[in-house]
């Protein structure tokens, strides 16, 4: 499992190209924090979850938040079925995400970052159910 800088830059630049037309399209009841919160914990998939985030992001520090919360239910598809030497390989890919950024200014950076954890949390989570023989719930 290699790790496509690429794909997370790409990712990033298409959420942010996009990002206007789909505030309005943010499944939350609102676009307070709080009400994004509770849309991204009542997604049934992590997919579902990494919608909600891209949907509502605010391209900010506050991504961070939401970002962790689509890490934590796309690690639920993967982390208690990881060994441990495919378990320092997701750390390792996710301390490249924490690193891309770290030298830039500006909390969009940080929102990059947030994305980039996220999008390796799903990857995972793909690949888990590729194993597993399942889809996952898009």
């Amino acid at each position: 499992m290699r790790f496509k800088p690429w794909m997370a830059g790409l990712a990033v630049v298409f959420s942010l190209a996009a990002a206007s037309a789909r505030a309005e399209n943010c499944p939350a009841k609102s676009t307070q924090m709080d009400d994004i919160i509770v849309a991204l914990n009542e997604a049934p998939s992590c997919d579902r979850a990494m919608k909600v985030f891209e949907a509502c992001e605010f391209g900010a520090s506050g991504d961070v938040e939401l970002g962790a919360i689509v890490e934590k239910k796309c690690e639920r598809d993967f982390l208690a079925r990881l060994k441990d030497p495919q378990k320092h390989v997701y750390q390792r890919e996710m301390r490249v995400c924490d690193r891309k950024y770290r030298n830039q200014s500006g909390s969009m950076y940080v929102s990059f970052t947030a994305f980039c954890r996220a999008i390796v949390a799903q990857r995972y989570s793909h690949n888990a159910h590729k194993v597993a023989g399942s889809s996952p719930s898009r």
